[in-house]
């Protein structure tokens, strides 16, 4: 009996193991509620286009078990959305989409924030800019219309932008320097608002997102002349006649040494989990793949690097000490 009791005892430790090796393993972190997605910018904007096109992707192919929600807290140039993240410590049901004023705004207005108070999540893509100008215009090249501009006096080119202190005008302050010669500076409150003005005459050049001003230049209204990246465009779709976005050529061969690319990146709350993060890395990898963002791409001519981990954030500590150099130069510092 006490042989068969050993036995018994020997077979249920090996059956008790094997129920517990059955076990499933703890379950990966997700979200268990609506996720807030925080917009530093208006609506309509690139940076509202993309989230609500992430927003979509994310829903139609069910990339999250619960929902993200889009929200915009534009006020005191984005200011009020990276407040309301950063002070959301250990939420991780809170992201924010950033762009140039992740930078620009806590140098120009002064506002306790940084980029270091948010935990960086992943680099989405990289937006481009180009030097636009009337198709009326004589000016067929980057050449031509910095020879008119370098023959004329001061501010007599009218260059618009959206907003103050802001990347369009950071641009144009580049270009300045680099031509030259200075320019009037007109602000906008959108990318939108800058195309319409320019097929109305009303200026003579701005730097828009291609997305802001593509449906002007297919109906022949504006023309591209350079592209503000170290290399060209690989866009090949004919967008006006036989050219396409690779048509462009860089605003760096036409002679003008200026160079600038906006982030498009996720951030989330201060304290969150690298669990948490890695989760959302994850999902932004999955939205990649779909058509729905791969259209958006090219009908953005989006600079498609992708970033994550110290990568990004070596990346975003060289682009703050940029943004630094840059609005020191313009006088755009905030108290200087």
């Amino acid at each position: 009996m006490k042989h068969f009791h050993a036995l018994g005892l020997g077979a249920m430790t090996a059956l008790g193991m094997t129920a517990m090796s059955m076990l499933p393993a703890a379950a990966a972190w997700q979200p268990t509620k609506p996720v807030e997605f925080i917009v530093p910018a208006g609506t309509g904007g690139g940076a509202d286009q993309m989230a609500r096109t992430l927003q979509g992707i994310i829903a139609k192919h069910e990339l999250m078990p619960t929902q993200l929600v889009v929200i915009n807290k534009s006020g005191g140039a984005g200011g009020e959305g990276f407040l309301d993240v950063k002070s959301n410590k250990g939420n991780p049901h809170k992201i924010v989409i950033t762009l140039s004023n992740l930078f620009t705004t806590p140098l120009a207005t002064g506002i306790p924030f940084n980029w270091k108070d948010l935990t960086p999540v992943a680099m989405l893509a990289l937006d481009e800019f180009v030097l636009w100008v009337n198709a009326s215009e004589p000016y067929k090249t980057a050449q031509d219309y910095v020879a008119a501009i370098k023959a004329a006096p001061d501010n007599t080119f009218k260059m618009g932008g959206t907003g103050s202190k802001q990347e369009d005008q950071i641009i144009t302050v580049a270009f300045e320097k680099a031509v030259g010669k200075k320019m009037t500076y007109i602000p906008y409150k959108g990318g939108g608002e800058v195309a319409v003005q320019l097929v109305g005459g009303h200026i003579n050049s701005s730097v828009n997102n291609p997305i802001e001003a593509v449906s002007q230049w297919r109906g022949d209204k504006v023309r591209p002349l350079c592209v503000f990246d170290s290399k060209t465009l690989p866009y090949t779709d004919k967008i006006q006649g036989d050219l396409s976005w690779s048509s462009v050529p860089t605003c760096k061969s036409a002679g003008i040494d200026v160079e600038y690319l906006m982030l498009r990146g996720i951030f989330m709350p201060p304290g969150v989990s690298q669990e948490q993060v890695d989760y959302f890395v994850n999902v932004f990898k999955k939205v990649r793949e779909t058509p729905e963002w791969k259209q958006l791409m090219k009908d953005g001519a989006f600079n498609q690097t992708f970033m994550a981990g110290d990568e990004f954030k070596a990346w975003v500590d060289q682009a703050e000490k940029t943004h630094k150099g840059l609005m020191q130069e313009a006088g755009f510092i905030a108290g200087n």
